[in-house]
């Protein structure tokens, strides 16, 4: 290798350590307020069911201005109880599925960077066969600003669940999570970070008129651990990136939720919460203070 292609790969390497040693974390997390949201499992529950009104009487309030949260927030548990049961939108229950999983989320900044703390309980295994046998969990959370997508600031991230997309009844096994209109020249999108337990990795992308799991510049790191039955999982972003980041400034809120894959599954076979907004210095669901 010659000196000009050493020089640049050492100067990389540095700067790359000096970008993670800048984003500590809080000393100690203990400090930090925890939100208890419950995830529940949606089955076939997509953006054209909630809002056609004529199976979902909650059609007529969306349209007013409420949110999913205002109504259900207190009943997830028992909506997830019926849907995994077959009850209702769940032409295919799976026996021992969790209904719901309880989850503790903390957030935090230090004027640069964000810094998310998702921890839960692991929920019995269903004996299932597993769908996605590389990762038995995965973690994703979304943002959106501005609610120029539909729904985002009062249904979370429920605009890009559609019932045409992969893993619902007869949809097409190729298409994926999508914007209706998503652009991200005209800022209809998703910002959207993941990481998955099996391959120990994560990724940093955006729905917008399909879902893409890369591109993105704001992620620095998701790191998950397990100790007994609890997961922890911690992702530290930017404040800003690129295409498909969204900025984040102090004294904002932007519309958020996040999603648990768990028991090796995939595609619609989740746990989801309902939408909520994070603060950035701001009164929200959710406050990220500076530390």
């Amino acid at each position: 290798m010659n000196k000009t292609l050493i020089a640049s790969a050492i100067t990389a390497a540095l700067a790359l350590a000096a970008t993670q040693a800048q984003a500590a974390p809080p000393a100690d997390w203990s400090k930090v307020p925890a939100t208890d949201i419950t995830l529940f499992y949606p089955g076939v529950s997509p953006l054209e069911w909630i809002t056609k009104g004529t199976e979902h009487g909650g059609a007529r309030a969306l349209k007013k201005g409420e949110t999913c949260a205002g109504c259900h927030s207190e009943e997830t548990a028992d909506m997830g109880k019926k849907i995994v049961s077959g009850a209702t939108l769940e032409p295919a229950p799976i026996a021992g599925k969790a209904p719901f999983i309880n989850t503790q989320v903390q957030a935090a900044h230090d004027g640069e960077h964000l810094y998310l703390r998702f921890s839960w309980t692991q929920p019995a295994a269903s004996g299932a066969a597993k769908m996605d046998d590389k990762n038995p969990v995965k973690i994703a959370y979304m943002l959106e600003a501005g609610s120029k997508v539909e729904l985002a600031d009062r249904g979370g991230c429920w605009a890009s669940c559609h019932g045409d997309a992969r893993s619902m009844p007869s949809a097409d096994e190729n298409k994926t999570k999508y914007v209706s209109g998503g652009s991200l020249a005209g800022g209809l999108f998703y910002d959207l970070n993941q990481w998955r337990s099996g391959e120990n990795k994560a990724f940093d992308g955006h729905i917008a008129d399909t879902r893409v799991m890369d591109g993105g510049q704001a992620l620095i790191s998701a790191v998950g651990t397990r100790n007994g039955d609890t997961w922890t999982v911690d992702f530290t972003r930017k404040f800003t990136g690129g295409a498909g980041d969204v900025a984040l400034e102090p004294g904002h809120t932007y519309n958020f939720g996040f999603a648990i894959h768990d028991d090796s599954a995939s595609g619609r076979y989740h746990h989801v919460s309902l939408g909520y907004q994070l603060g950035i210095d701001a009164a929200a669901d959710i406050t990220a203070a500076k530390q």
